[in-house]
């Protein structure tokens, strides 16, 4: 997670809160001059289209007060989905013994890209079975983590 990101989480995780949410997570994602701001709200009872659209709101307030983007960007608000993200050391502690994709920020085991079962996770690291393999991640080394949903 980027400096901006973890400023982001703190600055927009008491708005979430309030409203009754949590904040899964968020990427700050830019493509050229186009930036998207994408924030992940979960709840035990999920989350409705009428939800995210009270989350934005805050969350705009917020931004536009805090001003902590400078240049134009476009805001998402939507649940984690079925492929939900996995951002927080508790994330992927839940998704242990699930299928995950994992994109790690340097190549390790020379490969960037993983795709495997969650077999465990420490407090610093986790370890993906993949390719009749165990590859042990650093979390501060993953770039991007998600479930695999199955149906």
């Amino acid at each position: 997670m980027t400096k901006l990101e973890q400023d982001l989480v703190a600055m927009l995780s008491p708005a979430v809160e309030m409203l009754g949410f949590e904040l899964h997570g968020l990427e700050f994602v830019q493509a050229g001059r186009h930036s998207t701001l994408r924030v992940y709200i979960d709840h035990d009872a999920g989350i409705t289209v009428d939800n995210c659209a009270d989350v934005s709101r805050q969350v705009s307030a917020v931004l536009d007060v805090e001003d902590p983007i400078t240049n134009e960007y476009d805001l998402e608000v939507s649940s984690p989905g079925v492929d939900r993200p996995l951002f927080k050391q508790d994330h992927y502690e839940k998704a242990q013994g699930e299928e995950v994709r994992v994109r790690t920020k340097l190549p390790q085991d020379g490969r960037r890209n993983f795709k495997g079962d969650l077999v465990s996770v420490s407090s610093d690291m986790i370890t993906l079975s993949a390719d009749g393999a165990e590859h042990m991640i650093m979390l501060s080394n993953i770039e991007r983590a998600n479930i695999i949903a199955k149906f």
